[in-house]
């Protein structure tokens, strides 16, 4: 089981407390936001050090010979994160070079990623799609042997979340039932993650470049652990409603209500 995958379900499902006189769960303990971090595979050797305070890595892949090597070399590395990584365009034989290496997840776009590229069960499923994918698409992906769900926002360029951006993820979180990642822009705070938690985000994928701070991300993970994370909660699910019959009889009445008109004839 992928490390990564095992972290979001655990997020997803929600710890229940002990029941009795026992101890509650330590703050420590208890489920925050995932920060994972996320940059070309080729510049991996000069933006390893920046990587620090993250839960997971993505290392994005372009040719599998370089990538393979990068991977086990920031695996070496940082051996206390969780690596994966982004593929595009790389074929069924690339990635069987790049599973050796030790990947605990492969993120793959949908548009472009053979069905038989992916064959390792070991390794963890996250399908990359755009926001603007239709609603019944994200419905649809429910049902597809895929273990989370990357979102990536149309607008790279924006350096803030919006409104806009929380209701989507509101929107979305309501739609899936398998975790939910979402990029978001390298200078978000914080409290912008405690609100994309509150969607039902269960971790942010960040970008970074050599253009920022070394320890800008190491600054953030301080920053969220310092915060409170409310429980987590699981996807929200349509329940089917039968129409009543028998007239226009309120929903809300009660059996009190039907034996008070019996009563008047």
């Amino acid at each position: 089981m992928s490390i990564l995958i095992d972290k979001l379900n655990r997020i997803s499902r929600g710890s229940p407390q002990p029941m009795g006189f026992t101890s509650r769960q330590p703050a420590s303990d208890k489920p925050k936001m995932q920060l994972v971090v996320s940059f070309a595979a080729e510049s991996a050797g000069s933006l390893a050090g920046r990587a620090a305070g993250a839960d997971a890595g993505l290392l994005r892949i372009s040719k599998p010979g370089t990538g393979a090597e990068a991977l086990q070399e920031i695996s070496k590395t940082l051996p206390n994160i969780a690596w994966g990584v982004g593929l595009r365009g790389i074929s069924r034989a690339g990635l069987k070079q790049i599973a050796r290496a030790g990947s605990d997840f492969v993120v793959f776009p949908a548009t472009d990623t053979p069905l038989t590229a992916l064959e390792d069960n070991k390794t963890g499923r996250i399908l990359e799609v755009p926001e603007s994918l239709d609603e019944g698409l994200f419905r649809a992906i429910n049902q597809l042997p895929v273990d989370a769900v990357l979102v990536v926002c149309e607008e790279k360029e924006s350096p803030v979340l919006t409104w806009q951006n929380l209701i989507l993820c509101q929107r979305l979180a309501g739609l899936l039932t398998k975790p939910l990642l979402v990029s978001v822009p390298s200078q978000v705070t914080a409290p912008e993650l405690v609100s994309l938690w509150e969607t039902g985000v269960a971790a942010v994928v960040i970008e970074i470049t050599e253009k920022q701070p070394v320890d800008s991300l190491k600054k953030l993970r301080q920053a969220v652990d310092k915060l409170e994370f409310a429980s987590p909660r699981g996807p929200e699910r349509a329940e089917a409603r039968l129409p009543r019959t028998g007239g226009t009889t309120s929903p809300a009445s009660t059996g009190d209500d039907e034996e008070e008109d019996e009563e008047e004839y």
